[in-house]
């Protein structure tokens, strides 16, 4: 299982938009330095972070601000704004079981009920982990050199 790469990019952008948002004009070809990314890439993904409310743009010269308070910014809905299928991509069934063997007929129908449970569970846990607690970390593994602790 693994979350989306657009996921941890939007992650990316949000602590350096934190970090950085009131002493710069964060803009799509600075976060794009920052993250090694595409601008386009970055700019839809800052374009779905403004939608769903997260984040705030200047028009014109551009310029993103968060919108909302890092503790209410959940990695769920991060990951909702920018790949709302994170979920279901991380969780998944493969997609051409055999009809002609009875594993694969029912493969669908075996896991569906866990598999429903898990994402329940993923949900559940990436609602609960905030960018509070994101940039927290960043703090701690920016004061140690680069070392979780």
């Amino acid at each position: 299982m693994h979350i989306s790469n657009k996921c941890s990019i939007a992650v990316h952008c949000l602590i350096f938009i934190y970090e950085y948002g009131d002493e710069k004009k964060v803009t799509s070809e600075l976060l794009s330095l920052s993250t090694g990314c595409n601008p386009v890439t970055i700019r839809n993904i800052v374009s779905a972070m403004k939608k769903d409310g997260i984040i705030d743009v200047k028009f014109g010269t551009g310029g993103a601000t968060l919108a909302i308070p890092i503790q209410d910014i959940s990695l769920y809905r991060i990951c909702a704004a920018v790949d709302p299928k994170a979920v279901d991509k991380m969780i998944s069934i493969h997609s051409a079981p055999s009809p002609f063997c009875p594993v694969g007929r029912n493969i669908r129908g075996v896991l569906n009920r866990t598999y429903d449970t898990l994402k329940e569970d993923v949900i559940v846990s990436m609602k609960s982990i905030t960018m509070e607690k994101i940039v927290h970390d960043y703090h701690v593994i920016l004061k140690s050199g680069g070392k979780m602790t």
